[in-house]
């Protein structure tokens, strides 16, 4: 996957998200979120497991996969995994600030 093509789908996704068409009810924005969360662990996984498939090739003399081709996907994939982290972080503390909120 290109940089570009990650970037575009990130635009894409925060268009989606704000969007202002009507939610019927929770429970759609939540299958929602839940589809776009999902969506975006299984590109990281894609992303993991590709890298991990070029590494393997290039280990075995594959004559068509360089070094530069390792080192870019498992840059990306280690990116991805990073940003997947901090998301993972920021909605740990958004549930740790709405659990000790007052009722």
């Amino acid at each position: 996957m290109k940089v570009q093509g990650l970037q575009s789908e990130m635009q894409a996704m925060m268009l989606e998200a704000t969007n202002s068409r009507p939610a019927a009810s929770g429970h759609t924005v939540g299958a929602d979120f839940g589809n776009m969360l999902n969506n975006a662990i299984n590109n990281v996984n894609g992303l993991q497991k590709s890298s991990g498939d070029l590494q393997m090739r290039f280990d075995r003399g594959d004559e068509n996969v360089s070094l530069s081709d390792v080192m870019i996907a498992r840059n990306k994939s280690s990116v991805a995994f990073e940003a997947t982290i901090q998301v993972r972080n920021k909605l740990v503390d958004a549930y740790k600030e709405l659990m000790n909120m007052p009722v």
